[in-house]
Protein backbone atom coordinates (compact mmCIF):
# COMPACT_ATOMS: atom_id res chain seq x y z
CA UNK A 1 0.00 0.00 0.00
CA UNK A 2 2.76 2.33 0.86
CA UNK A 3 4.34 1.79 -2.43
CA UNK A 4 1.16 2.00 -4.54
CA UNK A 5 0.42 5.63 -2.63
CA UNK A 6 4.45 6.92 -3.31
CA UNK A 7 3.88 5.97 -7.45
CA UNK A 8 0.65 7.70 -6.93
CA UNK A 9 2.49 11.24 -5.25
CA UNK A 10 5.18 10.57 -8.11
CA UNK A 11 3.30 10.42 -11.01
CA UNK A 12 0.64 13.19 -9.84
CA UNK A 13 3.96 15.29 -9.41
CA UNK A 14 5.24 14.92 -12.76
CA UNK A 15 2.36 15.54 -13.81
CA UNK A 16 2.01 19.08 -12.56
CA UNK A 17 5.56 19.35 -13.12
CA UNK A 18 5.73 18.57 -16.82
CA UNK A 19 2.32 20.74 -17.70
CA UNK A 20 2.55 24.04 -19.35
CA UNK A 21 -1.07 24.91 -18.53
CA UNK A 22 -3.65 24.16 -15.36
CA UNK A 23 -5.02 20.53 -15.97
CA UNK A 24 -8.32 19.96 -14.81
CA UNK A 25 -9.18 17.04 -12.37
CA UNK A 26 -11.12 15.19 -15.08
CA UNK A 27 -7.64 15.49 -16.99
CA UNK A 28 -5.34 14.15 -14.00
CA UNK A 29 -7.68 11.36 -13.64
CA UNK A 30 -7.76 9.98 -17.27
CA UNK A 31 -3.53 10.36 -16.89
CA UNK A 32 -2.81 8.56 -13.87
CA UNK A 33 -3.54 4.55 -13.63
CA UNK A 34 -4.73 4.80 -9.75
CA UNK A 35 -7.01 7.39 -10.29
CA UNK A 36 -8.73 5.85 -13.38
CA UNK A 37 -9.23 2.08 -11.29
CA UNK A 38 -10.76 4.92 -8.65
CA UNK A 39 -14.68 3.10 -7.65
CA UNK A 40 -16.47 6.50 -8.34
CA UNK A 41 -16.25 9.76 -8.57
CA UNK A 42 -16.45 10.68 -4.74
CA UNK A 43 -13.91 7.82 -4.33
CA UNK A 44 -11.39 9.07 -6.68
CA UNK A 45 -12.16 12.79 -5.48
CA UNK A 46 -10.84 12.33 -1.56
CA UNK A 47 -7.97 10.44 -3.19
CA UNK A 48 -6.90 13.42 -4.91
CA UNK A 49 -7.19 15.64 -2.24
CA UNK A 50 -4.80 13.56 0.16
CA UNK A 51 -2.80 13.24 -2.37
CA UNK A 52 -2.65 16.89 -3.54
CA UNK A 53 -2.45 17.99 0.45
CA UNK A 54 0.22 15.55 0.80
CA UNK A 55 2.47 16.97 -2.06
CA UNK A 56 2.22 20.29 -0.63
CA UNK A 57 3.43 18.84 2.68
CA UNK A 58 6.34 17.83 0.98
CA UNK A 59 7.12 21.28 -0.14
CA UNK A 60 5.83 21.00 -3.94
CA UNK A 61 3.84 24.61 -4.79
CA UNK A 62 0.66 23.54 -6.33
CA UNK A 63 -1.27 26.46 -8.01
CA UNK A 64 -5.17 26.34 -8.22
CA UNK A 65 -6.08 28.16 -11.29
CA UNK A 66 -9.60 28.88 -12.94
CA UNK A 67 -10.36 29.37 -16.68
CA UNK A 68 -12.96 30.78 -18.22
CA UNK A 69 -15.65 28.22 -18.17
CA UNK A 70 -15.29 28.50 -14.74
CA UNK A 71 -13.25 25.02 -14.05
CA UNK A 72 -10.48 24.25 -11.73
CA UNK A 73 -7.47 23.70 -12.84
CA UNK A 74 -4.06 22.42 -11.33
CA UNK A 75 0.16 23.26 -12.16
CA UNK A 76 3.04 23.53 -10.37
CA UNK A 77 5.69 25.55 -11.95
CA UNK A 78 9.38 24.60 -12.47
CA UNK A 79 10.44 28.24 -11.27
CA UNK A 80 8.30 28.61 -7.86
CA UNK A 81 9.67 24.79 -7.19
CA UNK A 82 13.46 25.26 -8.15
CA UNK A 83 15.15 26.19 -4.62
CA UNK A 84 19.16 27.76 -5.06
CA UNK A 85 22.09 26.23 -3.90
CA UNK A 86 22.22 26.14 -0.24
CA UNK A 87 25.22 27.96 1.48
CA UNK A 88 25.75 28.34 4.91
CA UNK A 89 28.02 29.25 7.53
CA UNK A 90 28.26 27.77 10.79
CA UNK A 91 26.85 30.22 13.10
CA UNK A 92 23.40 30.12 10.23
CA UNK A 93 23.51 26.45 10.81
CA UNK A 94 23.72 26.78 14.34
CA UNK A 95 20.90 29.36 14.04
CA UNK A 96 18.75 26.61 12.20
CA UNK A 97 19.61 23.88 14.48
CA UNK A 98 18.53 25.96 17.32
CA UNK A 99 15.23 27.08 15.93
CA UNK A 100 14.08 23.77 14.80
CA UNK A 101 13.80 22.80 18.34
CA UNK A 102 11.96 25.37 19.38
CA UNK A 103 8.22 24.04 18.21
CA UNK A 104 6.28 21.75 20.49
CA UNK A 105 3.92 20.35 18.51
CA UNK A 106 4.85 17.07 16.73
CA UNK A 107 3.90 17.37 13.49
CA UNK A 108 6.38 21.02 13.13
CA UNK A 109 8.71 18.67 14.99
CA UNK A 110 9.11 16.20 12.25
CA UNK A 111 8.67 19.05 9.05
CA UNK A 112 11.91 20.77 11.16
CA UNK A 113 13.49 17.91 11.49
CA UNK A 114 13.05 16.53 7.81
CA UNK A 115 14.20 20.16 6.53
CA UNK A 116 17.43 19.82 8.71
CA UNK A 117 18.28 16.74 7.18
CA UNK A 118 17.73 17.93 3.83
CA UNK A 119 19.99 21.10 4.14
CA UNK A 120 22.82 18.44 5.65
CA UNK A 121 22.34 16.76 2.47
CA UNK A 122 22.91 19.52 0.34
CA UNK A 123 25.82 20.66 1.85
CA UNK A 124 25.38 22.32 5.44
CA UNK A 125 28.17 21.30 7.91
CA UNK A 126 26.83 18.67 9.89
CA UNK A 127 28.07 20.00 13.01
CA UNK A 128 27.18 23.00 12.46
CA UNK A 129 24.15 23.02 14.90
CA UNK A 130 26.05 23.12 18.71
CA UNK A 131 23.24 22.53 20.79
CA UNK A 132 22.74 19.10 19.20
CA UNK A 133 22.68 16.40 22.15
CA UNK A 134 23.01 19.13 24.74
CA UNK A 135 20.41 19.40 27.26
CA UNK A 136 19.98 23.28 28.54
CA UNK A 137 18.67 24.37 31.98
CA UNK A 138 16.45 26.87 29.15
CA UNK A 139 15.45 25.59 25.87
CA UNK A 140 13.23 27.86 23.30
CA UNK A 141 9.65 26.37 22.85
CA UNK A 142 6.57 28.25 21.40
CA UNK A 143 3.56 25.99 22.85
CA UNK A 144 0.67 25.43 20.59
CA UNK A 145 -2.69 24.25 21.48
CA UNK A 146 -5.00 25.73 19.44
CA UNK A 147 -6.59 23.46 16.74
CA UNK A 148 -6.82 26.32 14.46
CA UNK A 149 -3.42 26.84 14.37
CA UNK A 150 -2.40 23.91 11.86
CA UNK A 151 -5.07 24.48 9.05
CA UNK A 152 -4.47 28.02 9.36
CA UNK A 153 -0.64 28.16 8.93
CA UNK A 154 -0.40 25.78 5.97
CA UNK A 155 -3.45 28.37 4.87
CA UNK A 156 -0.88 31.30 4.67
CA UNK A 157 1.86 28.87 3.45
CA UNK A 158 -0.28 27.95 0.58
CA UNK A 159 -2.07 31.73 -0.11
CA UNK A 160 -5.66 29.54 0.38
CA UNK A 161 -8.58 31.53 1.40
CA UNK A 162 -10.16 29.60 4.73
CA UNK A 163 -13.80 29.54 6.46
CA UNK A 164 -14.60 29.49 10.45
CA UNK A 165 -16.55 30.57 12.83
CA UNK A 166 -15.07 33.53 15.80
CA UNK A 167 -17.00 34.16 18.57
CA UNK A 168 -15.89 37.87 19.66
CA UNK A 169 -15.49 38.47 23.71
CA UNK A 170 -18.56 40.74 23.60
CA UNK A 171 -20.76 38.28 21.33
CA UNK A 172 -22.78 35.54 22.79
CA UNK A 173 -22.52 33.42 19.73
CA UNK A 174 -19.89 32.98 16.78
CA UNK A 175 -20.49 34.14 13.81
CA UNK A 176 -18.85 32.66 10.41
CA UNK A 177 -16.02 34.73 8.97
CA UNK A 178 -14.55 34.22 5.40
CA UNK A 179 -10.70 35.39 5.92
CA UNK A 180 -7.64 35.74 3.32
CA UNK A 181 -5.13 34.78 5.48
CA UNK A 182 -1.68 36.55 5.63
CA UNK A 183 0.29 35.77 8.84
CA UNK A 184 0.43 34.50 12.61
CA UNK A 185 2.41 35.62 14.96
CA UNK A 186 2.74 35.01 19.15
CA UNK A 187 2.22 37.77 21.31
CA UNK A 188 2.26 37.26 25.36
CA UNK A 189 1.33 33.63 24.94
CA UNK A 190 -1.52 33.91 22.43
CA UNK A 191 -1.71 33.67 18.61
CA UNK A 192 -3.04 35.43 16.15
CA UNK A 193 -4.16 35.49 12.73
CA UNK A 194 -3.94 38.57 10.63
CA UNK A 195 -6.08 38.35 6.94
CA UNK A 196 -8.15 39.94 5.28
CA UNK A 197 -11.62 39.91 6.14
CA UNK A 198 -14.21 39.24 3.06
CA UNK A 199 -17.25 40.58 4.54
CA UNK A 200 -16.18 43.99 5.85
CA UNK A 201 -13.55 44.59 3.29
CA UNK A 202 -10.98 45.30 5.59
CA UNK A 203 -7.71 43.84 7.32
CA UNK A 204 -8.73 41.69 10.61
CA UNK A 205 -6.83 40.41 13.68
CA UNK A 206 -8.01 37.04 15.32
CA UNK A 207 -7.28 35.41 18.24
CA UNK A 208 -7.09 31.55 17.05
CA UNK A 209 -8.40 30.78 21.01
CA UNK A 210 -11.92 32.37 19.61
CA UNK A 211 -11.99 30.25 16.78
CA UNK A 212 -14.46 27.40 17.39
CA UNK A 213 -15.38 24.31 15.08
CA UNK A 214 -13.23 23.45 12.02
CA UNK A 215 -11.41 25.81 9.85
CA UNK A 216 -11.99 25.28 6.45
CA UNK A 217 -10.15 25.53 3.47
CA UNK A 218 -11.06 27.16 -0.46
CA UNK A 219 -9.87 26.44 -3.34
CA UNK A 220 -10.00 29.99 -4.45
CA UNK A 221 -7.43 33.47 -5.42
CA UNK A 222 -6.99 35.84 -3.14
CA UNK A 223 -9.29 39.24 -3.95
CA UNK A 224 -7.20 41.49 -1.68
CA UNK A 225 -3.45 42.31 -2.48
CA UNK A 226 -0.96 40.43 0.45
CA UNK A 227 1.07 43.90 1.94
CA UNK A 228 4.71 43.35 2.32
CA UNK A 229 5.06 44.03 6.20
CA UNK A 230 2.05 42.03 8.33
CA UNK A 231 2.08 43.70 12.05
CA UNK A 232 0.38 41.29 14.01
CA UNK A 233 1.69 42.05 17.45
CA UNK A 234 1.49 46.12 16.90
CA UNK A 235 -2.16 45.84 15.78
CA UNK A 236 -2.82 43.68 18.79
CA UNK A 237 -0.27 45.35 21.18
CA UNK A 238 -2.51 49.13 20.09
CA UNK A 239 -6.03 46.76 21.31
CA UNK A 240 -4.43 46.26 25.04
CA UNK A 241 -3.02 49.68 25.64
CA UNK A 242 0.68 49.28 24.69
CA UNK A 243 0.55 52.70 22.53
CA UNK A 244 -2.14 54.29 25.08
CA UNK A 245 -1.58 58.06 26.33
CA UNK A 246 -3.96 57.73 29.52
CA UNK A 247 -4.32 55.77 32.35
CA UNK A 248 -6.78 53.65 33.67
CA UNK A 249 -7.23 52.97 37.47
CA UNK A 250 -8.04 49.83 38.44
CA UNK A 251 -8.47 47.27 41.63
CA UNK A 252 -6.66 43.75 41.47
CA UNK A 253 -7.23 41.23 43.66
CA UNK A 254 -3.98 40.59 45.67
CA UNK A 255 -1.30 37.80 43.84
CA UNK A 256 -3.73 38.07 40.99
CA UNK A 257 -2.99 39.37 37.31
CA UNK A 258 0.40 39.60 36.66
CA UNK A 259 0.46 40.71 33.53
CA UNK A 260 -1.32 43.90 34.53
CA UNK A 261 0.96 44.24 37.21
CA UNK A 262 4.14 43.99 34.66
CA UNK A 263 2.31 46.96 33.04
CA UNK A 264 1.25 48.79 35.68
CA UNK A 265 2.87 52.53 35.65
CA UNK A 266 1.78 52.74 39.61
CA UNK A 267 1.04 50.18 42.47
CA UNK A 268 -0.70 50.78 45.88
CA UNK A 269 -0.90 48.45 47.79
CA UNK A 270 -4.06 47.98 49.59
CA UNK A 271 -5.25 46.36 53.32
CA UNK A 272 -8.20 44.74 52.21
CA UNK A 273 -6.84 42.27 49.75
CA UNK A 274 -7.03 44.56 47.00
CA UNK A 275 -3.67 46.65 45.28
CA UNK A 276 -4.59 49.89 43.24
CA UNK A 277 -2.88 49.94 39.86
CA UNK A 278 -2.85 52.70 37.36
CA UNK A 279 -2.03 51.25 33.67
CA UNK A 280 -1.99 52.35 30.09
CA UNK A 281 -5.54 53.19 28.73
CA UNK A 282 -5.96 52.64 24.84
CA UNK A 283 -8.17 50.55 22.26
CA UNK A 284 -9.14 46.98 23.75
CA UNK A 285 -8.30 47.40 27.23
CA UNK A 286 -11.62 46.59 28.13
CA UNK A 287 -11.23 42.97 26.42
CA UNK A 288 -8.33 42.62 28.11
CA UNK A 289 -9.60 43.30 31.80
CA UNK A 290 -12.39 40.79 31.03
CA UNK A 291 -10.20 38.08 31.12
CA UNK A 292 -9.01 38.41 34.33
CA UNK A 293 -13.01 38.00 35.56
CA UNK A 294 -13.67 39.00 39.03
CA UNK A 295 -9.85 39.59 39.65
CA UNK A 296 -10.00 42.57 38.44
CA UNK A 297 -12.47 45.91 39.16
CA UNK A 298 -12.19 49.35 37.35
CA UNK A 299 -12.54 52.32 39.09
CA UNK A 300 -11.79 54.81 36.29
CA UNK A 301 -12.55 56.79 33.81
CA UNK A 302 -16.20 55.31 33.33
CA UNK A 303 -16.27 54.83 29.82
CA UNK A 304 -13.86 52.26 30.07
CA UNK A 305 -16.19 51.04 33.11
CA UNK A 306 -19.40 50.89 30.92
CA UNK A 307 -17.42 49.16 28.11
CA UNK A 308 -15.92 46.34 30.59
CA UNK A 309 -19.40 45.73 32.63
CA UNK A 310 -21.11 45.67 28.99
CA UNK A 311 -18.32 42.79 27.96
CA UNK A 312 -19.57 40.99 31.37
CA UNK A 313 -23.20 40.83 30.69
CA UNK A 314 -22.62 39.38 27.26
CA UNK A 315 -20.04 36.76 28.46
CA UNK A 316 -22.82 36.02 31.24
CA UNK A 317 -25.68 35.89 28.31
CA UNK A 318 -24.00 33.23 26.15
Amino acid sequence: MAIAKAERLMNLALCLLGTRRPLSKRELRGSIEAYMEAGNDESFNRMFERDKDDLRELGLVIETVENLEGETGYLARRDSNRLPPVSLDAEEAAALGLAAKVWQQARLAGAASGALQKLRAGGMPEAGDPYEGQHSAIEPRIPVHEAAFEPLMLACRDRRPVVFDYRKSTAARPETRQVEPWALECWRGHWYLAGYDRDRGAERVFRLSRITGKVRSRAARYTAEVPDVVTVRETVASWAGESADRSALIRLRAGAGYPLRAKATAVREGADGWDELEIPYGHGLDAWLVEFGPDVVVVGPADLRADVVDRLRAVAKA
